[in-house]
């Protein structure tokens, strides 16, 4: 329950307009720190969700996949260069983030990750590694500026911030392959 708690004063403290103003003012922060940010605070609180509507869990999100597919169908969205645009100049987008962020993507993802297996979780990190290697390419090589509010240089060091976790991800894929993990647990 302390989680919860955690996750809370997380959220709380990244919805201050000051602190989503100055995450927001760097397109390498807005992606790479406040949206993952804003899912962990979910992801922490999620235990209070839990307890209190378990059959909600046990009934819609059995297996795990429907919480999985939720989480990433909106993590791809929030990755859309054009959303990420209109968080910053459409309210009603910025608020949607706050909301769908920690509780559509958060939540699901602690309640769905074990449940599913290790062989399907290792899909989900190859297919995000293989995405973020496609976000990185599109926003280093982009002919054109992609979001109208950052410049084009925060665009490439965003694109390099996605192949630097592609990279990240593929070494820890490397690390699963190669290692015995029943020694460890």
């Amino acid at each position: 329950m302390k989680q919860s708690i955690y996750g809370l004063v997380l959220f709380i403290f990244l919805v201050i307009p000051p602190v989503a103003s100055l995450m927001e003012s760097v397109m390498i922060i807005h992606m790479h720190m406040q949206m993952p940010m804003l899912i962990i605070a979910g992801f922490l609180m999620a235990k209070f969700f839990q307890i209190r509507f378990p059959r909600f869990f046990e009934k819609w999100n059995q297996n795990g996949v429907p919480g999985i597919l939720l989480f990433t169908i909106i993590w791809v969205y929030w990755m859309i260069p054009r959303t990420m645009d209109e968080a910053l100049t459409i309210q009603a987008i910025e608020i949607f983030k706050f909301i769908s962020l920690p509780f559509l993507a958060g939540i699901p993802l602690r309640d769905s990750w074990k449940k599913i297996s290790s062989k399907w979780k290792n899909v989900i990190f190859i297919s995000f590694t293989i995405m973020f290697i496609g976000m990185g390419w599109l926003y280093i090589f982009a002919p054109v500026q992609l979001c109208n509010n950052y410049l084009l240089i925060q665009q490439i060091t965003l694109g390099w911030g996605f192949m630097t976790m592609a990279i990240c991800m593929v070494i820890y894929l490397f690390y699963i392959t190669f290692t015995d993990s029943s020694k460890y647990e």
